[in-house]
């Protein structure tokens, strides 16, 4: 591309692409592969975001474009949700139910992770007949209306308050406060590695406790894996840490292999009563997308077939124990790693901000967190290669030494 082409697009995206933030990254995206982006200069980055955990195969995986050429043979979109019987859909479901505990067997499909946790709240409404929420301190849920009531930071939901009433916030990974989980109470629900917050990882025992509270008084259990399902916390599901089986599971960004789909899934009695007083008690258009679940289906089979949640595991502890001699050294704090779910916390957000910016200078994407401006986040493709890996701990621990030492 060349450089006037690459400039008449970033200023066409900065004037009729809603910006969200007053300095976007703007890197003009020429192309993806791997591990790999290249940019409109012909420079190329490894990812180690991986589109916020989307590309856990990697970008443009082989198996996943096939799926996709071939679904395109057949149909796009026939119909809305749920009255077409979609061979890619029907697969991708199964799939799932065989792959979760039980009784978690019945997918309801989205087109995004916050699509989906508004799915799993109208649900367990619906299911118990009850008003209230638990949340917890530190909780992202996603951005739209109720997403957003359930999630916790003031800097995101004060401007769009009065959000959904009767939500309870407790703090994350404590056990007292579990008195407000009671009969009234709908559904709590919870992430097993905050990844937003900054990557914090709660003991066994929290997670645990909070499933037998919530039986205890017949509150569904929402558990969102929208960022850690899927191997990225070095199982196939996050919450198998812990040992304990949501009522209702969230999903999304890996689930597409790269293209736009969400999922919340339940037990056949509690995902039943969206078919009834009313009918058609939750539709969507384009949820479970054809092109989509064929995509899906396709990453699930590479995600599975090479254990790659193992490699995740792997590569966190080789990352954890590369960053980890950095922390006292005057800019890293913390270290934390599940998985490839990895936050490097620094003492001040200044050095947070330069990390980042002099890791890209070295041809390496990494980002903050929403909700912690002292935490840069690492989600790389679970697929990352030993000589990828090297790359990646060379270029950030020569960053890290030189703040360390500034």
């Amino acid at each position: 591309m060349s450089s006037d082409n690459r400039d008449t697009l970033r200023s066409l995206f900065l004037r009729h692409v809603c910006q969200t933030s007053r300095d976007p990254l703007g890197l003009v995206v020429e192309r993806a592969e791997g591990a790999w982006l290249w940019d409109a200069d012909g420079r190329r980055y490894l990812d180690l975001l991986s589109g916020i955990g989307v590309a856990a195969i990697g970008h443009r995986h082989p198996a996943v474009l096939s799926a996709i050429r071939e679904q395109c043979e057949h149909y796009l979109h026939t119909m809305v949700y749920g009255e077409h019987v979609q061979a890619p859909q029907v697969a991708l479901a199964a799939r799932l139910a065989g792959l979760l505990p039980a009784p978690l067997s019945v997918v309801y499909f989205t087109n995004s992770g916050a699509e989906a946790v508004e799915g799993a709240l109208k649900t367990a409404r619906k299911a118990t007949g009850r008003t209230r929420f638990v949340a917890f301190s530190g909780a992202f849920h996603g951005d739209t209306f109720g997403a957003l009531s359930v999630g916790a930071n003031p800097v995101y939901r004060e401007p769009f308050e009065p959000l959904l009433p009767e939500i309870c916030v407790l703090p994350f990974d404590r056990l007292e406060g579990f008195d407000a989980i009671d009969e009234r109470v709908a559904a709590v629900i919870v992430e097993p590695v905050q990844a937003e917050a900054g990557v914090r990882i709660p003991s066994p025992v929290f997670l645990t406790a909070l499933s037998e509270r919530t039986r205890a008084v017949g509150t569904l259990l929402i558990v969102d894996e929208v960022m850690t399902g899927l191997g990225r916390c070095g199982r196939l599901w996050a919450c198998e840490c812990s040992k304990i089986v949501p009522d209702l599971i969230v999903l999304a960004k890996a689930l597409g292999g790269g293209l736009p789909l969400g999922a919340f899934i339940g037990s056949e009695q509690v995902m039943a009563t969206l078919s009834e007083d009313p009918p058609l008690s939750h539709v969507t258009t384009f949820g479970g997308h054809p092109l989509s679940c064929a995509a899906g289906l396709a990453s699930l089979e590479v995600i599975v077939g090479e254990r790659l949640w193992e490699r995740a595991a792997r590569r966190g502890r080789d990352f954890a124990a590369s960053l980890d001699r950095f922390v006292g050294g005057g800019a890293v704090a913390a270290v934390r790693a599940a998985g490839l779910l990895i936050g490097i916390e620094f003492t001040a957000p200044d050095q947070a901000r330069t990390f980042v910016t002099e890791c890209l200078a070295r041809g390496l994407l990494v980002g903050w967190t929403l909700h912690d401006d002292r935490v840069v986040r690492l989600a790389p493709p679970l697929v990352l290669s030993d000589d990828e890996t090297e790359t990646a701990l060379g270029g950030m621990a020569e960053v890290a030494s030189q703040l360390g030492s500034g």
